[in-house]
């Protein structure tokens, strides 16, 4: 066990280092970034939370005695009420989603065309590119209904682009360094949208309450997972990569080459 005391680490870079069961005293945190990092039964005390932006999946969040989950939860439904829909129990729930999600994306790729095109391949703020983030909802929707709902043994177009700490997978034959234009990366994503069309409009109340096994290795795992789980996992992604997008073609809007 590595014991540091009063040690200068600032600036420094930790890639898949395991700090689990660790301890900070009269640490300094200042101007640090996580990403992609577990802090599941982080247990803070005597800090200084100023000026910090936390965005992820959060649960169970207590400030100061306040458990602030549920005010979080209910401000951004208030924000977005498509938001508080996408978690349906029934078919048509899951296509009224579906329907709109569609809408906005298709508004989103219309705002994304109007830029200069080599724009799209910038990141803002160390984050995907429009185009990979187009190319991650390849991967995504062909994790959880190629893959899962429908069984597909090899689901994943050869530009689908996996998380970023994602381990590897050598048996689907990715090319994460791949640069495909806005057009070549539709062709895929059209065709995983048309797959989630589908599977929705053939849904039953047995087969959303049914579980899946996806078959081999891969992404999911090779586990039972509920029908109801892998369909709002698809909503999920589709809603804040859209967040994301809007946010960052912003910022894209307002450079010297954001138009035409």
């Amino acid at each position: 066990m590595a014991e540091f005391g009063k040690e200068d680490l600032s600036r420094s870079t930790f890639d898949w280092t395991d700090l689990s069961g660790s301890a900070f005293r009269a640490a300094s945190m200042s101007d640090t970034t996580f990403r992609d990092v577990d802090f599941y039964r982080v247990r803070m005390r005597g800090v200084e939370l100023l000026d910090v932006d936390i965005s992820g999946e959060i649960k169970g969040l207590v400030i100061n005695g306040v458990d602030v989950t549920g005010y979080v939860e209910q401000e951004l439904v208030r924000r977005d009420p498509l938001l508080g829909r996408l978690r349906p129990d029934d078919r048509d729930g899951f296509l009224a989603a579906w329907d709109e999600l569609e809408r906005l994306w298709e508004e989103t790729l219309a705002r994304a065309r109007a830029l200069d095109p080599a724009l799209l391949d910038e990141s803002v703020d160390d984050e995907w590119s429009f185009i990979q983030t187009l190319r991650h909802l390849v991967f995504a929707t062909s994790c959880w209904v190629n893959r899962a709902v429908l069984g597909e043994a090899q689901p994943f177009p050869p530009i689908a682009l996996p998380w970023d700490t994602a381990p590897p997978m050598p048996q689907f034959d990715l090319t994460i360094d791949a640069r495909p234009t806005l057009d070549e990366v539709l062709v895929p994503r059209r065709e995983r949208q048309a797959d989630v069309r589908r599977v929705l409009e053939g849904l039953t109340d047995e087969q959303l309450a049914a579980e899946v096994t996806p078959q081999g290795e891969g992404w999911p795992p090779p586990r039972p997972v509920a029908v109801k789980q892998c369909l709002h996992v698809v909503l999920n992604e589709e809603y804040w990569h859209r967040q994301y997008a809007e946010r960052d073609l912003a910022v894209l809007e307002g450079s010297p080459r954001g138009g035409r």
